[in-house]
């Protein structure tokens, strides 16, 4: 996919070793966590402490799990995923929509319609974050938290080069660039939260702010 030529990133950054449609990737389900269980933990602790309760919450690129914390009531829950079959088994979801972001970037809901939104370990997959970042400050209310997730695991083949280049303090660094460049967020925390041990996988989360 092209950059657009508002964004700093190299038009080779955002290319992918596996150019094929997503659709075809993605086409049979994956029943299974993408991260250990001590990472998943830190995923649902940094729900419970930046969502809201009781609130409308976007799950986006989700699945057929979204790691929210069980004891906590949400308003609703709307995933937006690739694959309709992990979408319909996930159990906190309101209602699901279907949608391949490389190919569609803009978001098929109202200005100001949600209170927070989760992307999980999966950012490093986007070909046009900026835009969908964009998006993301469109849908949600003002101060609403993003919380984006992920480690060091991925589909290689369908992460872009610039997530390979970098480690994990540089994969920080660019999904911060990402929400400066799409413009609409502020309070952006870059935060460490790998479980304690060697034994599981590490955590890493930035987190902002709707204007």
């Amino acid at each position: 996919m092209p950059t657009p030529n508002d964004t700093p990133f190299p038009s080779n950054a955002f290319r992918r070793q596996d150019e094929t449609p997503d659709a075809d990737f993605y086409h049979f389900p994956r029943f299974v966590t993408h991260i250990d269980e001590g990472a998943i933990a830190a995923v649902t602790q940094l729900y419970r402490e930046y969502l809201p309760a009781n609130g409308a919450v976007l799950d986006l690129m989700s699945s057929w799990i979204s790691h929210l914390p069980e004891e906590v009531a949400y308003q609703r829950v709307v995933g937006l995923g690739m694959n309709e079959q992990e979408l319909r088994a996930n159990l906190r979801l309101s209602s699901y929509v279907v949608q391949d972001l490389n190919q569609t970037p803009t978001l098929p809901f109202a200005d100001n319609e949600f209170d927070g939104a989760g992307i999980c370990v999966s950012i490093d997959y986007l070909t046009q974050p900026v835009e969908v970042l964009r998006e993301l400050a469109r849908v949600l209310r003002t101060e609403a938290p993003l919380v984006i997730t992920f480690s060091n695991r991925c589909f290689p083949s369908k992460a872009i080069a610039a997530w390979h280049a970098l480690d994990d303090r540089g994969h920080l660094a660019l999904v911060q660039r990402y929400l400066e460049t799409a413009g609409g967020w502020h309070h952006i925390e870059l935060l460490d939260r790998s479980p304690n041990g060697y034994q599981s996988d590490p955590l890493f989360a930035v987190v902002g702010r709707v204007v």
